[in-house]
């Protein structure tokens, strides 16, 4: 019995080696942590980008509605899922670091056969046999195999957290596209029915000087075709509305139908007065969801590398078992039924070491494609915030631009109407100046929709979003 305990303090002792490469973030060590080369620009800033940065729009149905959608919104509810069973299945794999025990009892009707038992007669044994008892075993983590499952479980854990990081900043940012879209094409349609206007005043003053003598078939002909032009530009635009308050409803959690009454009359989208603050690269690979969850992918393929590696060396279980065994149930618990073993038992597929040293060069194959993939990603996530950057720095000299066209368009209109009116211009004149006018309205409005989704793209590319936000609704409840 001495030498037995003394054994198993000597395999437990030896349990604290683990096989396999110890794993090291290359996160510290990832390039591009200066500021972004688009940063420069006037209309951003070096400081920290705010978590929740819709609060920037200062807009409260906008934030109302994120805190809706990240209550309530079914994919980040599917995410959550994910990440419950993750944590379930770390918590599994760490309870082989415990000894686990089993209770037993049994009562059998059995015949035994003498001649079996080599007993002088040849006689049977026939009768009941009763049995409790509990059964207990440990399997003595030796080389590591365990716990590098817990590392490759944990990792898990931690990248199914990250990727629902990832749904929450993307659930938050379409949602804000989504209510961005709605209110930038209420504007369009402003600008389509206040052209359309202009365009029924035009036609209406050529249909009265044709009626007057002073104007010709050909010019009130233009003049219609250019009114059903605009015309036929507003059904589009409503459609596209309204396409956008059903996404934003679906993204809030609700049918299509119930999409926020207020919303379908916004004609101002969400825009920002300030410099945006940006960060720097160091600060976006820490903050980037989608970073983090390669990383912690990684994590676990170097892990599994280990446990691939301790398959091939023998396992060392300890196991127990007390209790009693009887003919009768008045014997059970009597000190002559009292029964107990204990022993270690060791077992090594040595006769698979060729599928084993396979397996661990799939593990290694797997770690390598993950190291790979985590330098993609944080490349990824650079050339996003870059581009993002870029576009909505243009953007904003294209709309700057757009405006000081409309103002010009604009006067050119009025003063083309005048001096049609009183005969010293052709009615062309005022035509290709009205046409003018509309196209750049409505290119002006295009381009504050687009100045809209550029920005949300760009708080997308920078990473926030997923801090100290509100608990998801689980399914069903």
């Amino acid at each position: 019995m001495k030498r037995l305990t003394a054994a198993a303090a000597a395999t437990l002792t030896l349990a604290g080696c683990m096989v396999g490469p110890d794993y090291r973030s290359p996160m510290p060590q990832s390039p591009a942590q200066a500021p972004f080369v688009s940063s420069k620009s006037p209309p951003f800033t070096g400081e920290q980008p705010p978590g929740r940065w819709w609060s920037l729009f200062a807009d409260p149905v906008l934030d109302r509605l994120i805190e809706q959608a990240l209550v309530a919104n079914t994919d980040l509810r599917v995410a959550a899922a994910n990440l419950a069973r993750a944590r379930a299945v770390l918590r599994e794999t760490r309870s082989g670091l415990f000894p686990s025990a089993e209770a037993t009892a049994s009562a059998t009707y059995s015949r035994q056969s003498g001649d079996q038992l080599a007993f002088p007669d040849g006689g049977a044994i026939e009768g009941w046999s009763y049995d409790v008892g509990i059964d207990a075993t440990y399997q003595v983590d030796l080389f590591g195999r365990i716990r590098r499952a817990i590392q490759a479980a944990r990792a898990d854990a931690g990248a199914a957290q990250a990727a629902f990081d990832v749904s929450r900043i993307t659930v938050a940012a379409e949602t804000a596209r989504a209510y961005a879209d709605a209110c930038a094409t209420g504007r369009r349609l402003a600008v389509a029915r206040e052209t359309l206007r202009i365009q029924e005043e035009t036609f209406d003053l050529t249909k009265r000087l044709f009626e007057g003598g002073r104007a010709t078939t050909l010019e009130t002909g233009q003049a219609g075709a250019l009114l059903e032009q605009v015309r036929a530009s507003v059904p589009t635009l409503e459609a596209q509305r309204q396409t956008a308050l059903f996404r934003l409803a679906v993204l809030t959690g609700r049918p299509p139908a119930e999409f926020p009454p207020e919303v379908a009359a916004c004609e101002r989208a969400p825009a920002l007065a300030q410099p945006i603050p940006v960060g720097d690269g160091a600060a976006l690979l820490s903050r980037r969801p989608d970073v983090r969850q390669a990383e912690r992918e990684l994590a676990a393929a170097t892990a599994r590398v280990g446990v691939a590696i301790a398959n091939l060396y023998p396992r060392v279980t300890l196991g127990g078992s007390v209790g009693s065994s009887a003919t009768s149930l008045g014997g059970l618990g009597s000190s002559e039924s009292f029964r107990f073993s204990l022993g270690p038992l060791i077992s090594w597929e040595f006769t698979n070491l060729f599928v084993g040293r396979a397996r661990i060069a799939q593990a290694e194959a797997s770690a390598s494609g993950a190291m790979a993939n985590f330098e993609g990603t944080w490349l990824k996530a650079l050339e996003e915030t870059e581009s993002a950057l870029t576009r909505y720095a243009r953007e904003l000299d294209r709309r700057e631009g757009l405006r000081r066209g409309r103002d010009h368009a604009a006067e050119a209109a009025r003063i083309a109407r005048l001096r049609y009116q009183h005969g010293r211009d052709s009615f062309q004149i005022v035509l290709d100046a009205e046409r003018s006018l509309a196209e750049t309205d409505a290119a002006l409005a295009q381009s504050e929709a687009q100045l809209s989704d550029y920005l949300v793209s760009l708080f997308l590319a920078l990473g926030g979003g997923w801090q100290d936000a509100p608990a998801v609704i689980s399914a069903g409840s």
